[in-house]
């Protein structure tokens, strides 16, 4: 299959290009670079996929490493951009993981979320709309299940109460891609991603904060005194369910709409004390601690069902919090690291 994966730059993105092109398929990477967190991070995982430099706007490069594949720096919010991209390479099926990322940034800059997560997101529904493909894998969050106090969350659960404007926009994606599949029979699998980590994570969230931290002998700084809940999931296995959901085109059904919505998690929650322990056991030193509250836009608990992913997908996450920790120190202390 041509597949095209948006956000390719970044920490899903990135790996799951890794995945698609290491079993053959032709993949087009796009990412428009921005610096809402540092570039040399986003060049370090083209180059692990053989992207070399930083190209300009516009500009595409081929892969050194994947000779069917290409990368071309562009926005999803750039509508003539995503028309002509479409128009030329025909694509099979999309993975769209391109999205203004962060919930605490989401409430300093909506507007941000606004262009690329809905805005963005609309070009890319038109773009399959017009040119049609057999699949859109696209990127929801489990954020969209705000401060619900059932657990574990299951994609039955109401999401009618997001807590911040990036859950806000990943719920309205949710409804503008079943509303294309509805309208126009474009098969839709919205990807509800909890708490993922590893090697080239981003260093907005928690584990390689932590990581930076404790390394280089600054404290840490504990949100809602530790008492938090997470499903860490790890990066491959992340990456190879969103390949699985990928091959399976969901079918129109009882309901005459072909869309399916999932969570992907790894069904494990840890407590962040618990986390924090782990890393401190990988890195082999232990972290001073500033305990705060709870700051805006965070939820207490995020716990997985996934179950329907599982029975549907056969999507099973194998890596251990203890053995995914091991991985990501050892990536973090070593060369391959620009920001270590």
């Amino acid at each position: 299959m041509k597949i095209l994966v948006t956000g390719a730059a970044g920490f899903i993105g990135s790996k799951v290009l890794d995945t698609l092109a290491s079993r053959g398929d032709v993949v087009v990477g796009a990412d428009n670079l921005n610096d809402y967190y540092d570039v040399r991070l986003k060049v370090g995982r083209l180059r692990e996929n053989g992207f070399e430099g930083l190209p300009a706007p516009g500009d595409t490069v081929q892969s050194r490493r994947f000779l069917a594949c290409k990368f071309v720096r562009m926005a999803v919010d750039d509508k003539p951009a995503v028309d002509r991209l479409f128009e030329s390479e025909k694509f099979d099926a999309v993975v769209h993981l391109a999205a203004q990322a962060g919930v605490r940034y989401s409430i300093e800059n909506p507007y941000a979320y606004l262009q690329s997560n809905l805005t963005g997101f609309l070009n890319i529904l038109e773009a399959c709309r017009h040119h049609p493909v057999r699949h859109l894998v696209f990127a929801s969050s489990s954020s969209v299940y705000g401060k619900n106090a059932k657990v574990p969350y299951t994609e039955d659960d109401k999401t009618v109460s997001p807590v911040s404007f990036y859950a806000a926009t990943k719920l309205a994606n949710e409804h503008m891609a079943h509303s294309y599949a509805c309208l126009y029979g474009i098969p839709c699998t919205g990807l509800r991603f909890f708490t993922v980590y590893g090697p080239w994570g981003r260093p907005d969230m928690a584990p390689m904060l932590f990581a930076d931290a404790v390394m280089h002998g600054r404290p840490i700084k504990v949100f809602n005194h530790g008492d938090m809940i997470r499903d860490f999931t790890f990066i491959d296995d992340i990456a190879e369910g969103t390949v699985r959901t990928l091959d399976h085109v969901p079918a129109a059904g009882e309901t005459g709409v072909p869309f399916r919505v999932y969570n992907i998690g790894c069904a494990h929650p840890v407590r962040l004390m618990d986390f924090i322990a782990e890393l401190e056991q990988a890195a082999g030193r232990t972290a001073e601690k500033i305990f705060m509250p709870m700051q805006a836009g965070d939820v207490y608990q995020t716990n997985a069902d996934v179950s329907r992913l599982e029975a549907e997908i056969g999507y099973r996450p194998h890596v251990t919090l203890h053995e995914g920790m091991a991985r990501f120190m050892a990536w973090y202390v070593s060369d391959q690291n620009p920001l270590r």
